[in-house]
C-alpha cells in the first residue's frame, strides 16, 4: 500500500559518491546530499576501491545528519531506510548497508535494499510527476549499458546490454588515451565542444542485424590506434576533434538502438538514466530521434543523472510499497543482476 507521506531515509555509497536523501512518498526530495570523492580519486586516474571505502567510512554519517536537518526533520520522523545493496564495490557498499542498519535497528525502521541501476530509473519519478510504467529505460554509465523494458514499478525486462566495455568506461578509456583528466566522460563531453565529430570515423559497432546489445570496446581501440598513427606518422592531433568525433560514434549506437527497441515493443515513453545521460550531446541527439518518430523522452537533470541517494529513495519507496520491507541479513552484491 502506497503512503505519499511516507519519510523515506536513504542511503548511496555504491562508488565513490557518499550520498544521503529524505524524500516524501516515492517523488518529493527534500533532500538530496552529495559528497563527491573526485578530487581524491584524480590522482590515479580512477576510483581506487579501498580509498573509497575508506572515504564513505569517514563521510557517511556527516552526509546523513545533512541530509536530515536540510529536510528539516529528525531521526524520529523517519519511517523507511532505503540502502543501494548492488551493484558496485563490495566494500563501499557494505559501509552503506552496515549505517542503514544500524539507523533500521536503532529507530525500529524498516529496511530495504535497493538495487542500483533500478534506482538509476527511479530518479525519472521524481522529476516527472506523471511518469507511470510502462516504458522504456536506457540506462548508461560507467558500468552498465542496458535497454530495459519497464512493465511495473518493480518489474523490468532487460532487452539488450553491453558484451564488453559500458559507454561510461569507454569514454574513461578513451579520456586518458588522450591525456584529459579524469572523470572521463565530461572531459569528453567539454572537450567535443569545439571539436569536429566528423573529423575522425570511428567504427560503429551495431552487431548483429536487429541486435540491441552494445559494444564499445572497438571504438576505445579506435582511439588509441588513430593516436598511434599520427604518432609514427609525425602529424599531430586535434584532441577536441577526436574527442569529438568518439563521442558522436558512441552517441549514434546508443541512439539508434533505443530508438529501435522502443518501436520493437511499442513503447511510446523512453527514459534516459545513468551517468553518461548527463552527456549533453547524447541527451540532444535522443530528444532529437525521439521527436521525430512521436516518443515521449523523459530526461532526469544531471544532478539525478549521476549516482545520487534520492534515486535510491524512489525505488525504496515502491519496492516497500509492493513487496515489503528486507531483514536485517540484507548483504551486499557486487555482481547483482538485474
Amino acid at each position: 500500500m502506497k503512503n505519499e507521506r511516507l519519510l523515506t531515509l536513504a542511503i548511496e555509497t555504491s562508488c565513490d559518491e557518499t550520498a544521503a536523501a529524505v524524500l516524501r512518498g516515492g517523488r518529493t526530495a527534500l533532500s538530496n546530499v552529495i559528497a563527491s570523492q573526485i578530487d581524491i580519486h584524480r590522482v590515479y586516474g580512477g576510483v581506487v576501491p579501498e580509498i573509497a571505502s575508506r572515504c564513505h567510512l569517514e563521510q557517511v554519517n556527516a552526509v546523513v545528519d545533512r541530509a536530515l536537518a536540510d529536510a528539516g526533520i529528525r531521526f524520529g520522523d523517519v519511517d523507511l531506510i532505503g540502502v543501494t545493496q548492488g551493484p558496485g564495490l563490495v566494500g563501499a557498499l557494505l559501509v552503506g548497508l552496515a549505517t542503514a542498519k544500524a539507523y533500521a535497528l536503532a529507530l525500529n525502521k524498516p529496511i530495504v535494499g535497493v538495487h542500483h541501476i533500478k534506482a538509476h530509473i527511479c530518479a525519472a519519478y521524481i522529476e516527472h510527476a506523471t511518469l507511470k510504467p510502462p516504458f522504456l529505460a536506457l540506462v548508461v554509465s560507467g558500468g552498465h549499458t542496458d535497454l530495459v523494458r519497464v512493465c511495473g514499478y518493480n518489474a523490468y525486462t532487460v532487452l539488450g546490454r553491453t558484451r564488453d566495455d559500458a559507454a561510461g568506461e569507454a569514454f574513461d578509456k578513451a579520456a586518458r588515451a588522450l591525456g584529459l583528466p579524469y572523470p572521463g566522460g565530461p572531459a569528453i563531453d567539454h572537450a567535443a565542444r569545439d571539436g569536429n565529430p566528423g573529423a575522425v570515423v570511428f567504427k560503429r559497432a551495431l552487431l548483429e542485424k536487429d541486435s540491441l546489445d552494445f559494444s564499445f570496446s572497438g571504438v576505445k581501440t579506435g582511439v588509441r590506434n588513430h593516436l598511434n598513427t599520427e604518432k609514427q606518422a609525425g602529424r599531430s592531433v586535434n584532441i577536441a576533434d577526436i574527442a569529438a568525433s568518439f563521442q558522436q560514434s558512441v552517441v549514434e549506437v546508443i541512439v539508434a538502438k533505443t530508438v529501435r527497441a522502443a518501436e520493437r515493443c511499442g513503447e511510446t515513453k523512453v527514459v534516459m538514466a545513468g551517468g553518461v545521460a548527463a552527456n549533453s550531446r547524447l541527451r540532444a541527439a535522443l530528444e532529437e530521434a525521439c521527436r521525430e518518430r512521436g516518443l515521449c523522452l523523459y530526461r532526469p537533470s544531471p544532478p539525478l543523472c549521476t549516482d545520487n541517494a534520492a534515486m535510491v529513495g524512489a525505488a525504496a519507496y515502491f519496492k516497500y510499497a509492493e513487496q515489503g520491507a528486507d531483514g536485517l541479513d540484507l548483504d551486499a552484491f557486487p555482481n547483482l543482476p538485474l
